[in-house]
């Protein structure tokens, strides 16, 4: 799971959990239980690792971590600086980035169930003449990132609407024109590489077919049917109700110096980026949510009540994000999986200015979590090496609290 504008998987918090999976499955393997005690003390530590990430420089911090026995663990931290603009709550609306994935895939996979669209599709059905080559790209390999599609977030156009610059509304028709002036990376279903410009095109393809817009299919069919009542696609930078402010430090040292000034009020050596609208990640990244919300839409899509088994399947179908490892982390229709010491989780990350999430799963949904930190060029950029070491320390701890282990 990756923020919105990461080519690679090294930088995202999720990206950490497939770093740590790899690096210490035997230092797990040889951790004695002995000294587990249950949730008092993965609150605590999950608690002091939250506080310990907010004094490395994380302006602030959400944790939610439900291991299917008992009372969630839910923590917020944050920066005193901070607190002058919002008292930081683990309910507050905040971005989901990338996320939006997930819940987009969900969308076209209830359509295929419905008999109103197929994977095999080639995107040319239903969007003639908009994608070149595309007769030969599937809705499949747009949704799993193996179109070969450019990338859009890497054009110079769109990075003005990145850092709140740039007032524009950006349709998922201009965002997939965008994309597709480029020359493709590879041949279709030859690789994988991911692409926000393949599900542009997913969003635009679910509104031709449906004839309703993005913001309300995710209201209609999944928002209100599991009572997700601060989850919307955001169609404007406003926001529904009580949201976590998302900062970025003003200069920052090892931010490219074309991304070092984002709009937004300047507080403490930091913008304050809540403002800006997030229009521009579109059907890649445009959906708000919470915390306790995602839980209860990641409990329903792999528990199978937002999807029949045959979609489900679908869903969970990967291919390896590095040819390199075809046992190693894999890419189904929107979410993501992979191997690591205290089990193997599903799940996605987002990121875009002022918000970093990452939302992991188990396979049937019982086990959810969710940390939002609350900046992002850190990770998009690698700049902050002192975050990111407590932001693996964090991660670490939550993945193993939510299948019910020890840290190791």
């Amino acid at each position: 799971m990756r923020p919105l504008w990461r080519r690679t998987l090294t930088a995202s918090a999720l990206a950490v959990s497939l770093a740590v999976a790899a690096a210490f499955p035997a230092a797990a393997a040889a951790t004695p239980y002995a000294n587990w005690s249950g949730t008092e003390a993965q609150r605590a530590q999950l608690q002091q690792l939250a506080r310990k990430l907010v004094e490395a420089g994380a302006p602030g911090v959400i944790v939610r971590v439900d291991d299917g026995r008992g009372r969630p663990v839910e923590i917020a931290e944050q920066a005193t600086w901070t607190r002058r603009d919002h008292l930081l709550k683990v309910g507050d609306e905040f971005r989901m980035g990338s996320n939006t994935k997930t819940m987009v895939a969900a969308l076209v996979l209830q359509l295929v169930a419905e008999g109103k669209l197929a994977l095999t599709d080639p995107v040319e059905k239903w969007l003639p003449g908009k994608v070149p080559n595309g007769k030969a790209i599937t809705l499949r390999m747009l949704l799993n990132h193996t179109s070969g599609l450019f990338d859009y977030t890497d054009d110079a156009a769109v990075r003005p609407s990145m850092l709140g610059k740039d007032r524009r509304r950006w349709t998922l028709a201009k965002l997939l024109a965008v994309g597709v002036k480029h020359d493709p990376l590879f041949a279709p279903g030859t690789k994988w590489s991911y692409s926000n410009t393949g599900y542009a095109a997913i969003g635009a393809v679910l509104e031709r077919v449906t004839g309703a817009s993005l913001a309300d299919l995710v209201r209609d069919r999944i928002a209100r049917p599991l009572r997700l009542t601060h989850t919307y696609y955001a169609t404007d930078s406003t926001w529904r109700g009580s949201h976590a402010h998302g900062y970025e430090r003003d200069a920052a040292p090892g931010v490219p110096a074309e991304f070092r000034h984002p709009a937004g009020p300047r507080r403490h050596g930091h913008v304050d980026v809540s403002g800006n609208d997030p229009g521009w990640g579109g059907a890649a990244g445009a959906v708000v949510s919470t915390t306790q919300d995602w839980s209860r839409f990641y409990t329903a899509l792999m528990s199978g009540k937002l999807l029949p088994a045959a979609q489900l399947a679908q869903l969970r179908t990967t291919v390896p994000v590095d040819s390199r490892q075809p046992d190693g982390p894999g890419y189904g229709l929107g979410i993501q999986t992979a191997a690591h010491p205290c089990g193997t989780f599903w799940g996605h990350d987002g990121g875009m200015p002022g918000y970093l999430t990452t939302n992991l799963t188990d396979r049937t949904g019982s086990r959810t979590a969710t940390v939002l930190i609350s900046t992002e060029f850190w990770a998009e950029f690698e700049a902050d090496p002192k975050i990111a070491k407590a932001a693996q320390a964090l991660q670490t701890a939550v993945t193993c609290t939510m299948f019910g282990k020890p840290v190791p």
